[in-house]
């Protein structure tokens, strides 16, 4: 049978949807704003713009829109090639997918050692190791890494102050294996900016480099210092912030090393850029594209050719994502972070293990760290394409965005006089406290949520429990940036819920005076126990209460001190005020209500409103202060 010839329109003719019509921006927004006048939202205030009621404004200021077109694309070049936004390498990840890097910090050698070969023999390709006060002891080093084919895995250290003592350890262990100096990979992950940025002391920028600089000519392949952003990510700062630090500490050992006597080119090969990955995918994704750019730009100025401009990442999920309650919903903060990181380029990928902000992980959640990366790597395929964001208008502008930002910062670092000056100063760590105060405010107003935590917390969960991991350094001085989780003070209620728990039997309780027909009631009795259980308060349904004394009868069944009035705006017309008042007379100690503010209310007897938006932090600290006490 003969295959006929094929006559179709060839693909160069072909019109994509062309039996379809065009549509408009215009159009667009016509079908938006009729869809926000059905849900009660005055579209006219928008200004011929009901998009923008859909709009998001980052830490950083930046405006993220519910759609994008052609307008918003940016020029972002081709993989491996300046200005490097799509990648540094011209084939991306696709040969070898990034490399897998896995943290161990255990000061027990025995037990670091073990966890690394495990690592190293189910998919890991090189180790993270915390040294000195940050983990494994400098004069075990030798013996963490007894196992481990130091020609096929390379070892990056992170020693803080004991640089020094470290990098002779990581030596001797080469040495040890007969491999010559010219073998010798990884990065001895010196960072004094780093350090300086969580303890407050003055960073010393040039004995550094004077120390490292001599090891380089022998040794092509051994990175020598790290250009961190991660702490002033882990205090609270935005990703503009983070990114301007980070390329500022490079900028500083970029001169350092060159100051020592290395070449620039050299130099700038020498220096790896560590940032972090969170949840926020595209977030991730977009900063470590303008990362690159930002360091090509700076590159170019030093009068670097553009085969010496690529940077070389490594990203870690965040730390101050992580919670200790419901510990297990990190993995899938990890998995996002991770994804984003893999899809924005990092050459090097470290996910923490979901019980990290507990203490020293488990060999299961070690395994499900590594194993996360595996799956991307090779059931995903995340890593088989170059740049996959790349022309995406959202990630293009948003790139663009966080590049124009991170730039803003970096001159306003230089300015100061270089990273180590705006550390010094305060500069640094008053402008990520600004960034601290709002995002502060609207995790305590859960604008900014954390599944587990804030919302949706179980009351019922076990902690998990973990030997203690070494501790961060000790901020010493002003000026210093703390380490902060962003689930801190939620699960510090929780931890006083389990106190009172273990010392009288029962949590704090607060009674759900629950008026009217279920369907009156439910929506905001769920959003008021949801809240309530996000500080450690147990929530005591009543069932439906045909009024007010049926309320107050219930209350004083169930022996709270405390309730909340929960139904719909037209039951509460007609009976909030009375039931306030009778679960007052009822011994009710304070009564608060499910619903916006409102003076009428206040006036008859209703101490406080839970409400979304209202400050939830505040009152359940307040309501955990006084359900805590004495009668």
């Amino acid at each position: 049978m003969s295959v006929p010839e094929n006559t179709a329109t060839t693909p160069d003719a072909l019109a994509f949807a062309a039996e379809f019509p065009s549509a408009t921006k215009e159009q667009w927004r016509g079908l938006v704003a009729g869809v926000l006048r059905k849900s009660g939202m005055d579209v006219e205030e928008a200004g011929g713009a009901p998009e923008s009621l859909l709009a998001a404004t980052t830490y950083d200021g930046i405006v993220i829109q519910p759609l994008y077109d052609e307008g918003d694309d940016a020029e972002s070049g081709f993989p491996g090639t300046a200005p490097f936004t799509r990648g540094s390498r011209p084939q991306g990840s696709v040969t070898g997918g990034w490399d897998v890097r896995q943290r161990h910090a255990d000061p027990d050698a025995a037990a670091a050692r073990r966890a690394v070969l495990a690592d190293l023999e189910n998919g890991v390709t090189s180790v993270w190791l915390g040294v000195g006060a940050a983990g494994v002891p400098v004069d075990r080093i030798g013996e963490v890494l007894t196992d481990v084919h130091l020609d096929l895995a390379p070892v990056v250290l992170d020693a803080g102050a004991d640089f020094e003592a470290a990098t002779a350890a990581l030596l001797a262990a080469h040495a040890d294996q007969g491999l010559p100096d010219s073998a010798v990979s990884g990065s001895l992950g010196i960072d004094p900016l780093g350090l300086a940025a969580r303890t407050g002391e003055r960073a010393d920028t040039g004995a550094a480099a004077r120390f490292a600089a001599p090891l380089a000519a022998a040794r092509p392949n051994l990175r020598l210092l790290v250009a961190d952003g991660t702490p002033v990510h882990d205090a609270g700062g935005s990703e503009a912030q983070e990114l301007g630090a980070a390329i500022a500490s490079g900028i500083a050992y970029l001169r350092a090393l060159t100051d020592a006597g290395l070449d620039l080119a050299d130099a700038a090969a020498r220096i790896e850029f560590r940032l972090a990955a969170t949840a926020d995918q595209f977030m991730t994704i977009a900063k470590l594209r303008a990362a690159r750019a930002m360091w090509n730009r700076v590159a170019e100025v030093c009068g670097l050719a553009a085969e010496h401009r690529g940077a070389r990442q490594h990203a870690v999920t965040s730390a101050a994502m992580t919670t200790r309650r419901d510990p297990y919903v990190n993995m899938l903060r990890t998995t996002l972070a991770c994804f984003g990181a893999g899809v924005g380029g990092a050459d090097a990928v470290t996910v923490r293990p979901f019980d990290a902000a507990l203490g020293l992980p488990d060999a299961l959640a070690l395994r499900v760290a590594r194993n996360t990366q595996a799956l991307l790597l090779e059931e995903s395929h995340v890593a088989r394409v170059i740049d996959p964001a790349g022309g995406s208008f959202y990630v293009e502008r948003l790139t663009a965005d966080l590049y124009e930002r991170g730039w803003a910062f970096l001159r306003e670092l230089e300015a100061a006089g270089g990273m180590a000056e705006a550390l010094a100063s305060g500069l640094v760590a008053e402008r990520v406290e600004e960034v601290w105060r709002e995002r502060g405010a609207n995790l305590a107003h859960r604008r900014d949520p954390l599944t587990g935590v804030s919302e949706f917390a179980d009351l019922d969960e076990r902690p998990l429990e973990r030997a203690a991991a070494p501790g961060a350094p000790v901020p010493t001085a002003p000026g210093a940036l703390p380490a902060r989780r962003y689930a801190a003070g939620y699960e510090a209620l929780r931890d006083r819920s389990d106190a009172v728990l273990a010392a009288t039997g029962a949590r704090p309780r607060v009674f759900l005076a629950t008026l009217g027909p279920v369907a009156a009631h439910t929506a905001r009795a769920t959003f008021a126990a949801n809240l309530f259980q996000a500080g450690g308060i147990e929530p005591l349904p009543g069932g439906p209460a045909a009024g007010p004394d049926d309320a107050a009868a219930a209350f004083t069944a169930s022996g709270a001190r405390v309730a909340c009035v929960c139904s719909g705006d037209k039951v509460y017309a007609e009976h909030a005020a009375a039931t306030a008042s009778a679960l007052r007379a009822a011994g009710a100690e304070r009564v608060l209500l499910a619903g916006r503010p409102s003076d009428d209310l206040a006036a008859a007897g209703v101490d406080d409103f839970v409400f979304a938006g209202c400050d939830a932090l505040t009152l359940l600290t307040e309501l955990s202060d006084f359900l805590g006490a004495a009668r």
